[in-house]
């Protein structure tokens, strides 16, 4: 497998990226240790997380994710298989929020501790912190960095603006710079990446790991119709596609998905990484079967006439 520079990062990535915020909420730790081992014995290394994932589900606190991660880092052994991603940013209650030096030195132990290992490969700013300045939260990174704790930083939820601003921040006072940028981005949510924050990241050379990739799984095609929503997990996510538009896009998936003996799923992947400033794209999934679907999405090479009717379909 060919693997994709990530930005100027030096880390390398296979075209993939696995979605940690589902261990802890829609599956246990078991079935996240058989999707873990199914991902990198495919050949694949990136997976993502969040400090945070998941608080939001009953009876959760934030951490759950990380935790079940360093269990089966320890369990597996297979730590160095894995470029390793987590965020640091969103409120954890008690006042743990922001992207204060003070936070982040004191979030970016929490973390290891949980994921039981002595670095982080990408560490991400979760969302922009306007009240502290980027000079502080872009130092306090830095000194992760020379202590070894982290080897990259990237960026999620920022505006185009806010991040053109970091990157100067970091050029002129010599910091360390965004290297990777985590924005919403599929075939049903493309103007806000593509108007603004493509522009700058293809111009910067920043690497794209876009998530929702399958816009909390509409994509996929299991959603025809406001019946369909049911009692999900993410049907309030998803309810926003279900109209002419969102309807639209299905059909132009599985126009494409026939004329590739495919599935929606993969097609809506492999549009994502034909794109130019893409990386990999961040997909969870909740059993290996469903995992597989996903990966031979990154197989799948779409011709012109394709995209361009996956492009014509979403406008």
């Amino acid at each position: 497998m060919k693997l994709r520079k990530l930005g100027g990062s030096g880390l390398e990535v296979a075209p993939l990226a696995l979605g940690g915020n589902v261990f802890g909420w829609t599956i246990d730790e078991a079935t996240s240790f058989r999707v873990l081992d199914a991902f990198v014995d495919a050949g694949f290394n990136l997976i993502d997380t969040a400090d945070v994932y998941s608080r939001w589900a009953p009876g959760n606190q934030g951490g759950e994710s990380e935790t079940i991660l360093g269990k089966w880092f320890k369990q597996s052994g297979k730590r160095d298989q894995v470029i390793l991603a987590t965020k640091v940013g969103m409120d954890l209650g008690a006042g743990k929020t922001g992207l204060s030096a003070a936070q982040i030195r004191a979030a970016v132990e929490e973390s290891l501790g949980r994921l039981q290992t002595d670095r982080i490969d990408l560490y991400q700013s979760h969302k922009d912190d306007p009240d502290v300045p980027l000079e502080e939260t872009l130092g306090a990174f830095g000194e992760l960095i020379q202590a070894g704790k982290v080897r990259a930083i990237g960026a999620s939820n920022y505006s185009a603006e806010r991040l053109r601003e970091a990157l100067e921040v970091s050029s002129r006072q010599s910091l360390p710079r965004y290297e990777s940028l985590q924005p919403e981005y599929n075939l049903c949510e493309r103007s806000g990446f593509e108007s603004t924050l493509g522009p700058v990241c293809l111009e910067a050379g920043i690497g794209v790991i876009p998530y929702y990739s399958l816009a909390s799984g509409f994509l996929t095609g299991k959603y025809r119709s406001e019946s369909d929503l049911g009692q999900k997990a993410r049907s309030g996510s998803v309810s926003k596609y279900v109209n002419e538009r969102g309807f639209r896009i299905l059909s132009g998936l599985d126009e494409v998905a026939s004329r590739y003996s495919s599935t929606p799923a993969r097609v809506a992947i492999a549009w994502l990484l034909a794109q130019p400033s893409v990386t990999a794209p961040i997909a969870s999934a909740t059993s290996p079967e469903q995992l597989n679907e996903l990966l031979e999405g990154t197989r799948l090479n779409l011709d012109a006439v394709a995209l361009e009717r996956l492009n014509q379909v979403s406008e």
